[in-house]
């Protein structure tokens, strides 16, 4: 009888925490907003999120995805988030270097940082990264940790790149940020900055020569079906940052923003994983589209780099030297050179 007794106390004790915890999980929409498409990587990464989400909260956290653009530009998505009129998004984060305070960011991008993208992992997700990730509350956002967009790369439809002079006279698109228009400028091309969403039209009515993006998303935007021509340059480094509106995270509850958090971090492994295999299948694909793939050697690499050592000299100053020493620091040790 005394263990009837104790099973039944048990079994109610189990019941009110499982009752509390239900209290605290309450039925939720979370839109996320991206640029890209749903079946891109970055796509199919916010849905891994959702899955998860939904798992982990018996079905009352509901995460919708608006993909393509649908509710605006990396810019105006990370508005719209501050405000509390979107919940959350994925952008570059070089997009958050023209937010004041976050100038920092755009350390991530200066070019021919990385060697690979395992260095890139090291350096966000050790103390550097969660330094860059403690600056958005302020700003009314929530870091959910860094995604990979990848090394970038540029496509055109005038003419194959094979020597570093070649990029003169280009017109290209470009992210909007200074960093990337003065990287572009000091190679010798006209860099055009446009929102993602309207590139694919300024390719195919000639309003730009080309682009530059991971192959990733030169494949999973069609840009073969405009440009027929590509350079593996791996000029700069992108990254993504999961964010989600401050507004709305000081709404959840304890218990949903461990869910969040949780997700988030199984959404992370799940993404790097997907747009590398991705990646590196992109190549070929590209290649059986009827794009004419060159690759730059060590030497014109080199000229490169060369080319871009002001741009370094620069923003270096502007980020922050400290910040920069730091950076470097993280990325020596990911090297194993200390």
């Amino acid at each position: 009888m005394t263990i009837v007794k104790l099973a039944i106390a048990l079994l109610a004790a189990w019941l009110a925490a499982s009752a509390a915890i239900a209290q605290e999980i309450q039925s939720r929409t979370i839109k996320v907003g991206i640029g890209l498409t749903a079946d891109h990587p970055q796509g199919q990464s916010v849905q891994k999120f959702a899955d998860l989400v939904k798992e982990k909260s018996g079905g009352k956290l509901n995460v919708r995805l608006f993909a393509g653009g649908a509710v605006g530009n990396d810019v105006t998505m990370i508005s719209a988030l501050q405000g509390g009129t979107l919940e959350m998004t994925v952008p570059d984060t070089s997009t958050l270097v023209g937010i004041a305070g976050l100038k920092d960011f755009g350390l991530i991008n200066l070019p021919f940082l990385f060697n690979k993208s395992e260095e890139a992992d090291a350096v966000l997700d050790g103390l550097f990264g969660q330094r860059l990730i403690a600056k958005l509350p302020e700003k009314g956002l929530i870091g959910l940790w860094f995604w990979e967009h990848g090394f970038r790369h540029v496509s055109n439809s005038r003419r194959p790149i094979t020597k570093a002079e070649e990029f003169s006279g280009l017109k290209l698109r470009v992210i909007q940020n200074p960093l990337f228009i003065e990287t572009f400028s000091a190679l010798g091309a006209a860099a055009q900055p446009m929102p993602f969403p309207e590139v694919y039209t300024a390719l195919e009515q000639r309003v730009v020569d080309g682009q530059e993006n991971p192959l990733a998303t030169i494949l999973a935007s069609k840009f073969y079906e405009v440009q027929k021509n590509a350079v593996l340059s791996n000029h700069i480094y992108s990254v993504w940052a999961f964010l989600m509106s401050k507004r709305f995270w000081d709404r959840l509850s304890a218990d949903e923003q461990k869910i969040i958090r949780e997700a988030a971090a199984e959404a992370q492994n799940f993404e790097r994983k997907t747009i590398r295999d991705f990646d590196a299948k992109a190549l070929e694909e590209l290649k059986s589209k009827g794009m004419q793939v060159t690759t730059l050697s060590e030497a014109e690499i080199a000229k490169l780099r060369e080319k871009t050592k002001p741009v370094w000299t620069k923003f270096t100053k502007e980020f922050g030297e400290a910040e920069t020493s730091e950076m470097l620091a993280a990325l020596s040790k990911a090297r194993g050179t200390n």
